[in-house]
C-alpha cells in the first residue's frame, strides 16, 4: 500500500492535470487539504513537496501553493537535507561532508549537520529534532554503533512512514529494509589485507577490530576467512577488540598494553580496523623498541591523512576517487527525481607504503649486518646448531614463552635451522633484555653436541 502522502499527491496531481484548479491557479490551504483527505499537516506537506519536485506547483511564502504555468521551465526546488554522521571534524569525515555539500549545493539543497559522537542517546535526540521539523526532504545518515542492537529504530521508522527518504553511509541497520545505503566492501577488504601480507611472507597475522560498529565485524569476517582459506594460524588471542568508549585510552593501559607486550610479539604482522588505530599502534610499538616493518608489518583501512603522517607511512586500503559521501548524496538526489536506485558497495584498492615491506627483506644477512661485532660472536655456535627444538628451548628459558613465540614464528618463515633462528633473534634485538646475547651464547654452547 502506498504511503498516505503519495495518495494525496496522486489525487492532487490528477485534479491539477484535469484543470480543476485552473480558474484560481491555487490549491486549497493546508488546513483544508488536511480536512479533505483526513490526514495530518505533515502528510499534506510531504505531498505538496512531491508536487513541487515534479514542477506542478510552486509554494510562495504567505500566499499558498500556486499551480505552475507549465509552458515555462520549472525552477529547481529547494530542499532541506539532514546529514547525520558520528563525527564532523575528525578522521575521514571532513572529506565525506565536503562531497555531500558539493552535491547538495549543485541541486539547490541545504545540509543540516548533526553529529552523534557514536552515542545512541545523541542519535535519539537528533532523530526527535528531525521529527519536529516542519520541512525535511531527506536524510543522509551514518548509523550509530551499528554492530549492536539499536534502540532508535522506532524513530527511523517514523521518518520512513512520513515519506522521508533515508540513505545510510558507512554503517546501516539491516532491519530498515526500505532504506538505501552506500557501504564499504569491508569483508573483501579484510581478505585483501591478509592476502597481501601472506604474499609478503607473513604467516602469523594478528588483528585489531572495533566491536560496536558493523564495519569492524565485517572486516574481521574477511580477515578470519582469509586466514582459514590460506591455512594460517588463527587463535582467539591474536584478535584484539575495542569499543568507542575505549578508543582514547587504547594501548595506554589495561588489556591494550597486555596485548602489545604479551600477544603481538608472537606475530609478524597486524591488520588494523582503520588508520587512526594503526597510527596509535605504530607509535606504541616504536616506543617499545619494535621496528616497523622489520619486526612488525602494519596495514589498515581508509588511506587517510593518518596513514600519511605516521612514520613509517602505513599501507592502507583506499576508495580511490570513490567518495561515500558524494555517492550517497547523488543517490538521494536520484530518489527525488524518481530514478530507480539500489544500494551500493564501495570497492577498495590497496596503497602500499613503508609499513609492510616483504618479510624476506628482514633476512638473516640484513639482521646480522645491523649488529655490533661483539654481538655477532653469538653466531658461531648457533650456525652449528640444526635442531630447532634446542633453540626454542634456549629462547624460552631466557626470555619467556610469549616473547619467544615471535622469534620462533619468524624462524619458521626464514627456514627451520639455526641460522634462521639467529636472524629472527637479531631482528628483535632492540626489544631484548640486557645480556640476552651473552645468555643465549652460553646456553647454546652448553647444548652443542661434542
Amino acid at each position: 500500500m502506498a504511503p498516505k502522502y503519495q495518495m494525496v499527491a496522486d489525487s492532487l496531481r490528477t485534479d491539477i492535470l484535469d484543470g480543476v484548479y485552473q480558474k484560481r491557479m491555487l490549491l486549497p490551504t493546508e488546513q483544508l487539504l488536511c480536512q479533505q483527505f483526513q490526514v495530518s499537516r505533515q502528510t499534506v506537506r510531504q505531498a505538496l513537496a512531491l508536487l513541487v519536485s515534479e514542477g506542478l506547483i510552486e509554494r510562495r511564502q504567505g500566499s499558498g501553493s500556486h499551480i505552475r504555468d507549465r509552458s515555462k521551465p520549472a525552477p529547481m526546488p529547494h530542499r532541506s537535507i539532514a546529514v547525520i554522521t558520528t563525527y564532523i571534524s575528525d578522521y575521514i569525515f571532513p572529506s565525506i561532508l565536503r562531497e555531500v555539500e558539493n552535491v547538495l549545493s549543485d541541486h539547490n539543497s541545504a545540509p543540516l549537520l548533526f553529529a552523534t559522537q557514536n552515542q545512541v542517546s545523541n542519535e535519539r535526540k537528533v532523530l526527535n529534532t528531525l521529527l519536529d521539523l516542519t520541512s525535511l526532504d531527506g536524510v543522509l545518515v551514518e548509523g550509530t554503533k551499528t554492530g549492536l542492537p539499536n534502540p532508535n529504530l522506532d524513530l527511523y521508522r517514523r521518518l520512513i512512514d512520513r515519506g522521508v527518504p533515508l540513505v545510510f553511509m558507512n554503517g546501516n541497520y539491516p532491519e530498515l529494509t526500505d532504506s538505501l545505503s552506500v557501504l564499504d566492501d569491508n569483508a573483501t577488504g579484510g581478505r585483501m589485507l591478509v592476502d597481501y601480507l601472506h604474499q609478503k611472507g607473513h604467516q602469523r597475522i594478528a588483528g585489531i577490530f572495533k566491536n560496536d560498529d558493523i564495519q569492524g565485524h565485517q572486516r574481521y569476517a574477511g580477515y578470519a576467512g582469509a586466514l582459514r582459506t590460506l591455512g594460517l594460524p588463527f587463535e582467539d588471542q591474536q584478535v584484539f577488540w575495542y569499543s568507542t568508549e575505549a578508543k582514547e585510552s587504547l594501548f595506554l593501559d589495561g588489556t591494550g598494553v597486555k596485548y602489545l607486550e604479551q600477544v603481538l610479539p608472537g606475530y609478524t604482522a597486524v591488520v588494523c580496523y582503520n588508520d587512526e588505530i594503526a597510527s596509535r599502534l605504530v607509535a606504541q610499538l616504536v616506543k617499545r623498541g619494535i621496528s616497523i616493518p622489520e619486526d612488525m608489518a602494519v596495514v589498515s583501512f581508509d588511506n587517510s591523512q593518518y596513514s600519511e603522517m605516521t612514520t613509517p607511512r602505513i599501507t592502507s586500503l583506499s576508495h580511490g576517487t570513490h567518495n561515500v559521501g558524494r555517492t550517497a548524496a547523488e543517490l538521494l538526489m536520484h530518489l527525488f527525481e524518481g530514478v530507480p536506485c539500489q544500494s551500493q558497495v564501495a570497492p577498495w584498492t590497496l596503497v602500499q607504503k613503508e609499513s609492510s615491506l616483504t618479510l624476506q627483506m628482514t633476512n638473516r644477512e640484513a639482521a646480522k649486518s645491523r649488529l655490533p661485532e661483539t654481538v655477532e660472536k653469538v653466531a658461531e655456535p648457533l650456525f652449528r646448531v640444526e635442531l630447532h627444538e634446542i633453540l626454542t628451548s634456549i629462547s624460552c628459558e631466557i626470555v619467556g614463552q610469549n616473547f619467544a613465540r615471535g622469534i620462533i614464528s619468524e624462524a619458521h618463515v626464514l627456514g627451520n635451522d639455526g641460522i634462521s633462528f639467529y636472524s629472527a633473534v637479531c631482528g628483535r634485538r632492540n626489544s631484548l633484555q640486557e645480556g640476552f646475547f651473552d645468555k643465549l651464547r652460553e646456553a647454546a654452547f652448553s647444548r652443542l653436541p661434542v
